[in-house]
């Protein structure tokens, strides 16, 4: 998947695990975009995928929920 789609991806496991609205997750994600926490997927492709979408959804939200 791109970058965008993982981002996408993300967004949308944090709202159906933690019950969250799209508003709140698209913040968390924003929140951890500008922190820096998503670059070494920009750099490399491959760090975008289902299983690290899973991965990302959780540490992002841990870190940064609204």
């Amino acid at each position: 998947m791109t970058y965008e789609e993982h981002l996408d991806e993300v967004c949308t496991l944090i709202t159906e695990k933690y019950a969250t609205s799209d508003e709140a997750a698209i913040k968390m994600v924003m929140r951890a975009q500008a922190d820096d926490f998503f670059s070494g997927h920009d750099d490399d492709p491959s760090l975008c995928t289902l299983e690290r979408a899973h991965q990302d959804a959780r540490a992002v939200f841990k870190k940064y929920k609204v």
